[in-house]
């Protein structure tokens, strides 16, 4: 962990936080393990970034399973960076959702936003941003051609 880093977000696992700061390692950039802590031979936790985001991985148990009410949100420049965090997240045993929400193995939520969505839901033309809104409503993976056809009417 960052010595300077006061506050980091904790995620629960039952028994896979290393195998999913492993994941996360491969998949997303500026992303890394800085600590393995053991206890009696078994990993108790895992400190980890993802994206810069500092976190700590407990394995905790199965007690507290991961929910929608905890997502890492993920903004994207284009259809093929979109198209690769989500796959990643889908086809590594992940789980598609509705408008850009997916969860991981783990179940952890993601939600994999183009900055293109975010700038078509807050266009001026409110026309146009309910035409990119309701485009948006009816995808799992967002498409970032026909969100922006949308928009245009």
């Amino acid at each position: 962990m960052n010595p300077m880093s006061k506050n980091r977000v904790c995620l629960w696992f039952d028994g896979t936080a290393e195998d999913a700061a492993r994941f996360y390692v491969t998949t997303f950039p500026d992303t890394r393990v800085t600590a393995v802590h053991k206890a009696q031979g078994h990993v108790m936790g895992v400190d980890f970034t993802v994206m810069g985001i500092p976190c700590f991985g407990l394995n905790g148990g199965p007690q507290f399973p991961h929910n929608e009410a905890f997502s890492f949100q993920v903004v994207t420049e284009n259809q093929e960076e979109t198209d690769r965090y989500w796959d990643a997240i889908v086809g590594n045993g992940g789980t598609e959702g509705q408008c850009g929400w997916c969860k991981d193995h783990w179940g952890v939520s993601w939600q994999i936003s183009p900055r293109a969505l975010t700038d078509a839901l807050s266009d001026p033309d409110p026309a146009a941003a309910r035409r990119a809104m309701e485009a948006m409503m009816t995808m799992k993976k967002i498409d970032i051609a026909a969100i922006e056809a949308a928009r245009a009417g």
